[in-house]
């Protein structure tokens, strides 16, 4: 523990280089806001260490097998479980540092991920939006939930960082190339149908957007995205074990089996029945207290009450309106959280694995929330100065009718 009290002082000087040199980047970027979340988030690697220490977890057998493993460490590039093991090795192999000290390095790949997040809020989102009072910004960035998942040895710490670094790349992703590759790389190792989720959000969202993006910048992302899918195609199905001759079909049958192994793995709920919507808002918003597996279930219902708060505020008729004249980013995020959400509600019977799983997914849905309330408040304040410049040319025009008479 005394290596990984170390660590977390060594990470702290690691990361303040990397904060200026974005400072110099980005004219709203706050070293001292990031440095706060840095502490924050390593707040949860504790919490997620003590919860470790009584229950079961998958970090500790990513740490026990790569420790233990004597193979090549190239035989352990593979996608899926095996990546983990891949990165993890050198760590806890090479040089053999303890669980707690992995623990850490995997924590500090989350918070590399919640930085590009909130360069990927901040370089898109110009106008300060409150609730409650409060900068929504920071709420989402300080979220419990999303810091509980992303600050152990396992595949959401990881995962998160790759969709952060692709996320903060697609807003100039030919000046960006080395974030949206390796963030696109990352992804695609643990999770390849994410990779293809990502894919089709960027395709379609540079293809619907209302921005003027030169053509060959279109072609570049349709060739980058479109070819990688092809390329990989056999790999993405294969991780499902889906037949290409029965997609449809065989996606259903893994679903299944993918669905019964969740639910006999504790705090189960059998949702293989519920129709499309219904697996969607548990996948989204379950627990809500009544249903809640545990203290821990119990706590993330605060959280899953505020997205359902915020979702709800996409209810409105001035949604499609909006879409329809959204940027590319836009629409990219709402195509990811849609079809991800889809492919994930539908082995999730675990109520347990669905908190896990949405941490990929929900970042995207809040940009989308978070950019229909600026729409919304600068179309307010495009009306109240309608209304001022109206009342001026009113007042104007009075003193110029009483001038003249």
């Amino acid at each position: 523990m005394i290596g990984a009290i170390l660590l977390i002082f060594l990470f702290y000087v690691i990361n303040q280089p990397i904060l200026k040199s974005y400072r110099k980047k980005f004219f709203f970027f706050s070293i001292p806001l990031m440095n706060k979340l840095y502490f924050y988030h390593l707040l949860f690697w504790g919490v997620y260490y003590i919860y470790t220490v009584f229950n079961r977890s998958d970090s500790k057998n990513y740490f026990e097998k790569s420790a233990n493993y004597d193979g090549s460490w190239s035989d352990l590039l593979v996608t899926g479980t095996k990546f983990i093991e891949f990165v993890a090795y050198p760590f806890t192999n090479t040089f053999g540092f303890s669980y707690e000290v992995a623990m850490l390095i995997f924590a500090w790949f989350g918070y590399i991920g919640f930085i590009h997040f909130y360069i990927f809020f901040r370089e898109n989102v110009k106008l300060k939006l409150q609730l409650w009072g409060y900068d929504l910004l920071l709420i989402l960035l300080f979220l419990p939930n999303m810091h509980f998942w992303t600050a152990s040895l396992g595949k959401g710490s990881i995962i998160f960082m790759g969709l952060g670094l692709f996320a903060y790349a697609m807003r100039f992703p030919q000046k960006r190339l080395l974030a949206l590759s390796l963030g696109s790389v990352v992804v695609y190792m643990i999770r390849p149908h994410m990779f293809m989720f990502l894919g089709l959000g960027a395709i379609l969202g540079y293809f619907t957007g209302r921005e003027k993006v030169p053509l060959y910048q279109k072609i570049l992302v349709y060739v980058a995205f479109a070819g990688g899918i092809f390329v990989m195609s056999d790999q993405i199905l294969a991780m499902a074990n889906i037949n290409e001759d029965d997609v449809v079909g065989s996606f259903q049958d893994f679903s299944q089996v993918q669905a019964g192994r969740l639910s006999s793995a504790g705090s189960g709920v059998d949702i293989t029945s519920y129709p499309l919507p219904l697996k969607l808002f548990t996948f989204w918003f379950r627990p809500l207290f009544v249903d809640a597996p545990g203290a821990l279930g119990i706590f993330v219902s605060f959280e899953n009450l505020l997205y359902v708060i915020l979702a709800w505020k996409l209810i409105d008729k001035d949604f499609i309106p909006f879409l329809k004249k959204s940027t590319s980013l836009v629409k990219m995020s709402l195509v990811i959280f849609i079809t991800s959400s889809i492919a994930l509600s539908f082995v999730m019977s675990n109520l347990g694995i669905a908190m896990r799983q949405k941490s990929m997914v929900m970042y995207f849905l809040f940009f989308v929330i978070i950019s229909f309330l600026e729409y919304k408040k600068q179309k307010r304040l495009n009306l109240i100065q309608l209304k001022k410049k109206k009342f001026e040319e009113q007042g104007q025009l009075v003193l110029t009718s009483q001038s003249s008479s």
